[in-house]
């Protein structure tokens, strides 16, 4: 009888298990259109880069953060990993600033996402595709606010410095970590945090304003320098309207309310204007330019429809392409448009205050631009194709494939990551496309190249 009893509460503990697990958002397989065209919205140019690079690299737009004094000995370990006063680290990824409470606090900076590497040299405005965010931080975050406040329970100052980051990052925790290595969480930060945030003053509520589903959705991280081109943001275009308002998004991490949202929103101007001031690596190594120049006669036929033009002057048509002609993994798509953030978006502060930004979500996918793509490696959305290559040829696409976080590990021939095929487990950086949202489908427009003219086309892109 125990014996029977054991076996039917691990059948009910797995199979509620696996539904949570599997929370997903209906997937609509067929769109009655093949590409819609983004057009362009009015953007504030006054930015000075200069100016938006200090502040991307020294600046509160995080409002809050972990008490300085509580991480110094950490910091002073690690030096070279830091943001500090006295200059930037080679990392970029953290600065110490003062809050409005006059508390040194350190936080992240956009940089922990958006410089990565290659070859052991760091690109600002790379996606960091090097960082593994599969860790469930939920007791991370629950120690950290109990340090936090054991600690300095008795000065106000401190936790008041704190708190707002504090919460959020506790609050985020259990929805943010990701499925697969080398992906990023970001749409699920803002989902996270937002839930937790009076759309109207953007102030802490301890109310839930919206439910988000269990299963964690990530995504690769586009190349910042695209943004210049670019009409809307984000892998589906979902993002519209003021490009300042969208980059700031992650801030409600740690500011107080709209009245530092609109603070920090004006600084914002400077970092568009440096991020529309920075230009895409060039390949480093030997180009066939013989090569090349077949290749670009294969891009003619087949690409720029959807990429654009590279010569000058350079065009790029801003298509959203649907997941049913683009045959990739649909779930990102699907889980923009099935999202409740959607609806608490265009009725917060973002939408309802000039400058407008708003949510704007299509089922399917915007074709990128391509300057700088031989460092972008992972491809496709979801960073499920180790090279450019492969991209090319489906069929050679591995179905589970393990890299180096080693930035010197790069394929210089197919364009992107060496790897090694991993037919069971999921081990250190190993990305698994049998998982929901992390299919390495779709995409087979040059399957029917031969391969010397897939070389051909490898080869031009290089140029780009």
């Amino acid at each position: 009888m125990k014996s029977h009893y054991l076996l039917f509460a691990s059948f009910f503990a797995l199979f509620f298990a696996c539904q949570k697990k599997y929370d997903l958002p209906s997937i609509a397989k067929n769109t009655d259109w093949k590409s819609r065209t983004i057009l362009p919205y009015p953007q504030n140019l006054t930015g000075n880069p200069d100016s938006g690079f200090y502040f991307l690299t020294n600046g509160a737009y995080l409002g809050s953060g972990i008490p300085y004094d509580l991480m110094k000995k950490r910091v002073e370990r690690n030096r070279e990993k830091f943001a500090h006063k006295s200059g930037l680290a080679s990392e970029y990824g953290f600065a110490i600033f003062e809050t409005i409470q006059g508390v040194e606090v350190m936080n992240g900076t956009c940089f922990s996402c958006h410089a990565g590497k290659v070859n052991g040299n760091v690109i600002l405005g790379l996606g960091n595709s090097l960082n593994d965010n599969q860790t469930n931080l939920t007791f991370p975050a629950k120690l950290m606010n109990w340090r936090v406040r054991k600690k300095y329970k008795n000065d106000s100052m401190t936790i008041a410095a704190f708190e707002d980051f504090g919460n959020y990052f506790k609050l985020m925790a259990p929805y943010i970590h990701t499925e697969n290595p080398g992906v990023n969480p970001a749409a699920r930060i803002a989902e996270a945090c937002m839930r937790y945030r009076n759309p109207v003053d953007l102030s802490y509520t301890s109310e839930s304003q919206y439910d988000v589903r269990e299963y964690n959705l990530a995504s690769d991280i586009p190349a910042l320098w695209h943004m210049q081109k670019k009409n809307a943001l984000y892998y589906t275009a979902v993002g519209r309207g003021d490009f300042t308002k969208l980059l700031f998004q992650a801030s409600v991490l740690g500011i107080k309310d709209s009245t530092a949202a609109r603070v920090a929103q004006k600084k914002f101007v400077h970092i568009a204007a440096w991020i529309n001031s920075i230009e895409p690596p060039k390949y480093p190594a030997k180009i066939d330019f013989k090569k090349a120049a077949l290749g670009k006669q294969i891009f003619q036929k087949k690409c720029q429809g959807c990429h654009g033009t590279y010569d000058k002057p350079e065009t790029y048509p801003n298509k959203v392409i649907s997941i049913t002609k683009i045959g990739t993994d649909p779930l990102y798509a699907s889980y923009g448009s099935d999202s409740r953030i959607v609806d608490w978006y265009n009725k917060s502060w973002f939408a309802q205050s000039n400058p407008r930004s708003w949510f704007e979500p299509e089922r399917g996918y915007i074709a990128p631009p391509l300057d700088g793509i031989w460092a972008t490696a992972p491809y496709l959305h979801n960073g499920s194709v180790p090279t450019i290559y492969q991209v090319l040829k489906s069929n050679s696409r591995p179905k589970k494939w393990k890299r180096s976080k080693d930035s010197k590990k790069y394929d210089w021939e197919k364009l992107g990551w060496k790897y090694k095929d991993k037919n069971r487990g999921k081990g250190v950086m190993t990305y698994d496309t049998t998982l929901p949202g992390y299919g390495n489908q779709g995409h087979t427009f040059a399957d029917s190249l031969s391969e010397n003219y897939r070389w051909a086309l490898v080869e031009y892109l290089k140029t780009l």
